[in-house]
């Protein structure tokens, strides 16, 4: 069957707004304060060290076993592991600092109801619901790549996010700040993906600044 233009274009038509959440709508604040404050003091206290020798073990840890291994974004995972109590706990003494970008909270209030937004995160939900706590009513649908398909945010995940969405990859446009987990990888697909570079560091010229242009830029799709 031959389409039409008009009838392509209707089925490509932007449904989804897929918005990664930390270094895209909240600041790493939070994050900062549990993997580099909280932990590296609690292992201090609990194998009485100093907090700068806590905080060297602390980070080689991390570094050894990496960003593309699941559990590096399991927070449980590295309280259990370095025996410092349950992490919910400590995590909700931090909601103060959860701190959004400036425009974050008016861009969606601008496009809720034009779209329908999702969050395509590779947060555990365990941080998610710190640090969506103000916003979470905006969205349709919280994907967290870690808590709910147990890898990065690979192909596959953003395969089965669409799937679950009951979308095609054309119609969802998805905005973050990692260049390979969110570019990269929704682009192989045929997600349109836009690559957020708030300071300007990749010297990409299709990067955005910021979600207010970002918002900007959608309008013409």
């Amino acid at each position: 069957m031959i389409q039409s233009e008009s009838m392509k274009t209707t089925q490509n038509a932007i449904k989804v707004i897929s918005f990664d959440v930390e270094g895209t709508m909240v600041t790493t604040d939070f994050s900062y304060a549990i993997w580099f404050e909280t932990i590296p003091q609690r292992y201090a206290e609990r194998w009485g060290l100093s907090f700068e020798e806590a905080t060297r073990k602390i980070k080689q840890e991390y570094d050894s076993l990496g960003d593309q291994h699941i559990d590096w974004y399991d927070v449980q995972y590295w309280f259990t592991r370095f025996d410092l109590g349950k992490a919910d706990i400590a995590m909700e003494g931090l909601q103060p600092r959860v701190k959004y970008y400036p425009e974050t909270k008016d861009v969606l209030k601008k496009l809720d109801g034009k779209y329908k937004l999702s969050v395509a995160s590779g947060s555990p939900r365990l941080f998610l619901s710190h640090l969506l706590r103000d916003t979470a009513h905006h969205f349709s649908s919280i994907f967290s790549s870690t808590s709910d398909f147990q890898q990065v945010k690979t192909t596959d995940f953003y395969k089965n996010m669409c799937r679950q969405l009951q979308v095609e990859p054309e119609q969802v446009v998805h905005v973050g700040d990692h260049l390979q987990f969110d570019c990269l990888e929704p682009a192989s697909i045929g997600i349109r993906s836009y690559y957020l570079d708030r300071e300007g560091k990749s010297g990409d010229p299709a990067a955005v600044r910021d979600l207010a242009e970002f918002a900007e830029t959608i309008k013409s799709l």
